[in-house]
C-alpha cells in the first residue's frame, strides 16, 4: 500500500539559489511528502500543462537525486532517457518512474528506510530548457528509542549459547532483542544472513533481499529457526541498544594507537572506550558520520557512516566492521564516550 500525504511548504531558501540553477522557469515550491516506514511511496513531479506544451515530450531525459547538504555528496537515484532506465546505489532495482502520461516523472520507492528521508530534486531535461523541482521525504515510524544490531564475539561467528548472548549484549551496553524490534529494524532495512538469538529464546535473521542462502524462497522476512536450546544452541545475537545519555566522539590523538593505550587515552580524557552499542545509537539515532577506524571495548575496530559516499561505505550507510586486529599492534584511532 503505498503511503502518500503531501503538504506545500514555500521555501524561502530555495528563492536566492534559484538563479544558480539551468532552468528557464521558476522553481516549484517545495513539497513535502510524509510516508510510513516500509510502505510504498511517490514522490511527484508532473509537467504542468503549458510547461508540457514548451518541452513536448521527444528526447526527454528524467534524473533524480537524492540532495545533501554538500553538494559533492548528493546521490544518483535514477536517469530516464527514453526507454533507457537505471537506478544507483541503495535504490537499484527499488525505484521506477510512473509515466501515466508524457508529462509525468512521478518516482516511487519502494520498502522505505529511514535512510530514505531526505531531499529529492526531479529535473526534466530536453536539451535546451530545464524543469526542475525538489521534495522532501519524511519516513515516519519504526524504532525512534534505539537500534538494533547485530553481534558475534572475537572468537568468531556462531558461538554464543543464551546465557552468553544475553552477557554479550550487556557488555556492549544494549540488551538482547524482543521479535517485534527486530521486525521493526527489518521494516527499516536490516538485512542480516546470519541467524542470532532473541529475547525469548528465538533464533531469527532478517533478510530484505532474499539471494542463494540468505532466505532461500522463504525471504525477504524474517527468516526463523524457531527455539533452540539455550545451553547447547550456538548462534549470534541481536542487541537493542537505546539512545545515549552522554557524548560518543572521536578522540584526536596525534599517533595510532595499541588497543591498551586506546583505552587509557579516553581514561585521560574523563572518558571510556566506547562500546559497539554506544557507536550504533549514536550512528543510527543520531546521524554520526567518520571515516576512521577506531578501536571499541570488545576490542573490535568499526567506524560508522550515515552518508555514504567513496572510500567510506560508497553505497549504504552502516557500521563498518575492520575486525578484531592484533591488540598490541599501534594502527588504529579510538572512540570514546563520556556518560553524563
Amino acid at each position: 500500500m503505498t503511503s502518500l500525504l503531501c503538504i506545500t511548504i514555500i521555501s524561502l531558501t530555495l528563492a536566492g539559489s534559484a538563479s544558480s540553477q539551468p532552468t528557464s522557469y521558476p522553481l516549484p515550491p517545495t513539497v513535502m511528502v510524509l510516508a510510513e516506514l516500509g510502505a510504498n511511496v511517490t514522490l511527484p513531479c508532473r509537467l504542468q500543462s503549458q510547461d508540457a506544451m514548451a518541452f513536448g515530450n521527444i528526447g526527454m531525459r528524467v534524473k533524480w537525486t537524492k540532495v545533501a547538504d554538500d553538494e559533492a555528496l548528493n546521490e544518483d537515484v535514477l536517469l530516464s532517457m527514453g526507454f533507457h532506465k537505471k537506478t544507483y546505489g541503495s535504490f537499484a532495482e527499488r525505484v521506477f518512474l510512473n509515466e501515466d502520461t508524457n508529462e509525468d516523472a512521478s518516482l516511487t520507492i519502494t520498502e522505505v528506510s529511514t535512510e530514505d528521508s531526505g531531499k529529492y530534486r526531479c529535473e526534466i531535461i530536453n536539451g535546451v530548457e530545464d524543469f526542475m523541482e525538489e521534495i522532501i521525504l519524511d519516513v515516519q515510524g519504526g524504532l525512534t528509542d534505539g537500534v538494533v544490531f547485530p553481534y558475534s564475539p572475537s572468537v568468531g561467528r556462531y558461538n554464543l549459547n543464551f546465557d552468553n548472548a544475553t552477557q554479550a549484549c550487556l557488555d556492549q551496553n544494549a540488551s538482547v532483542a524482543t521479535l517485534d524490534q527486530l521486525h521493526q529494524a527489518w521494516k527499516g532495512g536490516l538485512d542480516w544472513c546470519n541467524a542470532g538469538w532473541l529475547s525469548d529464546g528465538t533464533v531469527h535473521y532478517p533478510v530484505t533481499r532474499r539471494r542463494g542462502p540468505c532466505g532461500g524462497n522463504k525471504g525477504p522476512g524474517l527468516i526463523s529457526y524457531g527455539n533452540q536450546d539455550k545451553q547447547l544452541g550456538r548462534f549470534d545475537v541481536f542487541c537493542f541498544a537505546s539512545a545515549l545519555k552522554g557524548r560518543f566522539y572521536w578522540l584526536v590523538q596525534p599517533d595510532r594507537l595499541t588497543f591498551d593505550e586506546a583505552v587509557q587515552a579516553c581514561l585521560d580524557d574523563g572518558a571510556e572506550i566506547a562500546k559497539v552499542g554506544h557507536m550504533y545509537s549514536a550512528w543510527k539515532l543520531e546521524g554520526f558520520d567518520r571515516c576512521d577506524a577506531g578501536w571499541l571495548a570488545d576490542g573490535s575496530v568499526r567506524y560508522p557512516i550515515s552518508r555514504p559516499r567513496k572510500n567510506c561505505s560508497p553505497t549504504d550507510a552502516a557500521v563498518r566492521f575492520v575486525g578484531f586486529p592484533d591488540q598490541m599492534q599501534k594502527s588504529y584511532g579510538v572512540y570514546c564516550y563520556k556518560a553524563e
